[in-house]
Order: C-alpha cells, then structure tokens, then sequence
C-alpha cells in the first residue's frame, strides 16, 4: 500500500537544498501576508483570465473574488474551531476584501476537504495558470519559519503529480477533476519574469513597512515620519483584527451549509456572521485610510466609470439590514437618468457604507438617514443628511464630536465610537475623484467628477 501523501511531506520534499534565513514568527507572517499582495496584485490579475487552478491550506490564500471565479480550487481546512486557537493560527491568511459580501459563499467556490494533523497547519498555496505559476508556504518549526516560494518547472511538476495522488487517495472523483484541469491548461509557460522580481518586489514592499529612518532635522518631517509609523501600525492592527472574524465567517458559512439546525439557531449564526462582516468593513476602511497615509496606494489614474446610482440599489438592502437593528430608518432619493461618475467602484462601496456608519453612530431609535443624488453642473452630488425625532421633528445634520487620535482614527468618548477622521475621510474621498463638504446647514455632501462619455 503506498504511503498516503500529506501537505507537510510536499512542503519538506520543496524545502530541501532551499538555501535562506530563518525568521520569528511575526516577521514570518508579515512575509506570507506581504508574499500574497505581491503574487495576487503585481502578477495574477494579469494572469487569471484564460483560467487556471489553486491549491491552499488550512485557509484560502486568494482573497478576490475574481480568483475564486475564474480558477478552480482545492482548500484542505481544518473543522472546528481547535485549531484556530492554537500559537500559529495567527499565519493564517485574512480575507481583507470588504466586498466579498454575504452573498458570495466561499464554499461554492472550490472544494473543501479535512485537513489532517498530519498535513501539518502550516499555511501552503499552490497556483497554476497558463502563464503563471508558484508554490508559496511558510516551513519550519516555531520563531525559525522559512518563506518558501518555488516556480521552476522541476518543483512544479512534482507538486502537480504529489497534489494529483494525494486527491486520489482522499477522493478519487476530485482527483480526476484535477488532472482534468491541468490538463485543460495546456502547456505551461514558465513565467522567468515573476521568479526574476519576485524577491526583489518582496523586499521593497517589506522594506516600505518600518518606520522611515531618514535624519530630518525638520519638525514637520519628524511629525510627518510619525504619522506614517502610526499609520503602518495600525494598517498591521487592522490586519490582525480582520484574521479571526474572517475566519469565524469561514467555519460559519461551513456550518450553514453542512449541518441541519432549528431557524432560531441559524438565524443567531447569520446574526454573528452579519457582525463579523460589518466589522471587516470597518477595519477595511481603516486599513484603506492608513495605506493613504503612508503613500502606499494608487494615484487616481485607477479611477474608472461607474454608475453610482446602480451601487445605491445595491447596497439599499445591505443598509437597510444594518440601520433596521438600530432602529434607524433610511430614506434614498435617486432621480432616473442620472449621469456616470469616475470613481473606484469596490472601494467607493467600502466608503459608502463606512460613511453611513459614521453618520448614524449615536443616533437615537426613530431617526431617520437621508441620502440624495443630484446633478450638479459636471459633477454629480451626494448628500447625507440626518432627520431625527425631536419635538419640532426639524431636519438636523449630525455634529462631529470627539477628537482625533493620530491622522487616521476619531475616538468619541460619548459613544464609544472609533471612527475615521475627517481629515482620513476627506483623503480616500479624494482619492476615489471625491470632494467633500461639511456645514450645519446641509450635512455631509460629497461631488463626485462626471464622466466624459457615458
């Protein structure tokens, strides 16, 4: 009987003659976490439209939607929650894309089989395209992990055959669909640009993560090398925070779909995910916010046309969900034929509803949100203004209050609320081809650019 093929013997078959150095555990994670940015948005958004395959464990590495739908994939993972309590779970990989929604069931996507503890916990990404291929993992025993990453056609072709055998030996149906897959893919063209720049790329973007330690003898550079510190730090607190409620929605959307249960008992489990998900939304702003701070993101070039009026029918009943368990009602006024505008479209839906957060924080059960869309000369407006109940029942904006903690984060002592400063929200509002203004008289407007041609 041949000896059953487990994640953890492929890592150390790839590992041997691999020459580098051994880190702690936190700079590892930092390099898997800073290894999968590079591989997804530097070389598979290029990569993935003539289809492909991955390959991952205990989690999925990719966290783009586009990936899962338009490569086939394998995830062996972990059931229940044991694992995730353990030392190294913080390796796990954090789905940071605020606009994977509910809607979208990882599950469906790829599929899922048991990790085994002999498969080891050790996170593992597998991914082969026509074009573009890679072994990514994390080797080694605690505070001396390695960051492994293969893509010569000699370990890719013994992973491929190892990753075959070992779906056959755990299911044979989906070991057939593999070799199905690969074959499908045709032969493949070694990419000798990724393997040339990889590393290369890796270190810039972990470099760009400490603290800038050029001498400046001026005050306004000190504070501005602050504010990027203070930035980077909390860009890797957002990142922690988001690992486990990523994970919590994971084993839930798992559960839903494996187990039979009483409608009060699933309606608690869609309550908590609902929670999760509105929190990864709001530490995926945050994350947003801090990355501007440190001129880590895209210039406006990136802005595309979009149809605002389409993302409000969207996310209506998204909002509404959220500001009905509040008490909170919501009123849109979009008249037809409104003109496009140019934004970023994933990120202007994070924005919007973390600005639907940040303007009902602290208002009372009856009120009311009002969002309207209006023309106004080449530039489309929106305007959130705030009704609440009071005797006289007047329209009132809501008041900034609290103060700001560092250049991205508002803290409201009265509410409890951790929100982004104003300074932070007028920065990724411009970003997106925003312009903000505030005034007691109006509430919150935002004038958005229309597009040229629509």
């Amino acid at each position: 009987m041949k000896s059953k093929i487990t994640i953890k013997k492929i890592q150390d078959l790839l590992i041997k003659g691999f020459q580098t150095i051994n880190v702690d555990d936190d700079t590892s994670r930092r390099m898997w976490w800073a290894s999968l940015e590079v591989i997804q948005k530097e070389f598979l958004s290029q990569n993935c439209q003539q289809g492909g395959i991955w390959v991952a464990s205990p989690l999925p590495a990719l966290n783009d939607k586009k990936f899962f739908n338009q490569l086939h994939g394998w995830l062996w993972s972990p059931e229940g929650f044991p694992y995730f309590q353990k030392d190294n779970a913080g390796f796990l990989p954090g789905n940071n894309q605020a606009k994977v929604k509910k809607d979208f069931d990882f599950i469906s996507n790829y599929k899922v089989l048991n990790l085994s503890q002999k498969d080891g916990y050790e996170p593992f990404l597998m991914i082969i395209t026509p074009n573009f291929q890679c072994i990514l993992s994390i080797v080694g025993e605690k505070d001396k992990k390695i960051l492994l990453m293969k893509c010569d056609e000699e370990s890719l072709k013994i992973s491929i055959e190892l990753m075959h055998a070992k779906l056959k030996q755990e299911n044979y149906e989906e070991g057939v669909k593999f070799r199905n897959a690969i074959n499908n893919l045709g032969n493949l063209n070694i990419n000798n640009h990724f393997e040339k720049n990889f590393w290369p790329i890796l270190s810039a973007k972990l470099a760009n993560l400490g603290p800038n330690h050029n001498i400046k003898n001026s005050e306004r550079n000190d504070k501005k090398n602050v504010q990027i510190t203070e930035a980077k730090l909390l860009s890797a607190i957002s990142h922690e925070v988001r690992t486990p409620l990523a994970t919590i929605r994971t084993l839930i959307s798992s559960t839903l779909k494996k187990y039979n249960m009483d409608e009060s008992m699933r309606n608690r489990l869609i309550q908590i995910d609902n929670e999760c998900n509105e929190q990864i939304d709001r530490f995926g702003l945050i994350f947003n916010a801090a990355e501007l701070v440190s001129n880590e993101v895209p210039s406006l070039n990136n802005l595309a046309k979009i149809n605002l009026a389409e993302i409000f029918k969207k996310l209506a009943p998204v909002w509404n969900q959220q500001l009905n368990r509040r008490g909170i009602s919501l009123k849109i006024d979009i008249p037809s034929q409104l003109p496009q505008i140019l934004s970023d479209s994933e990120k202007l839906e994070l924005m919007l509803r973390g600005l639907i957060d940040k303007n009902t924080r602290g208002l009372k059960e009856g009120s009311t949100l009002i969002l309207e869309l209006r023309p106004a000369g080449q530039k489309l407006k929106l305007q959130l203004k705030v009704q609440k109940l009071d005797n006289k029942k007047k329209e009132r904006p809501r008041r900034e209050d609290g103060s700001d903690l560092g250049p991205v984060l508002n803290w409201n002592p009265q509410t409890g609320s951790l929100q982004l400063s104003q300074n932070a929200t007028q920065k990724l509002l411009a970003s997106l081809g925003g312009h903000v203004t505030q005034r007691r008289d109006t509430g919150l407007t935002v004038f958005f650019p229309i597009s040229d041609s629509n």
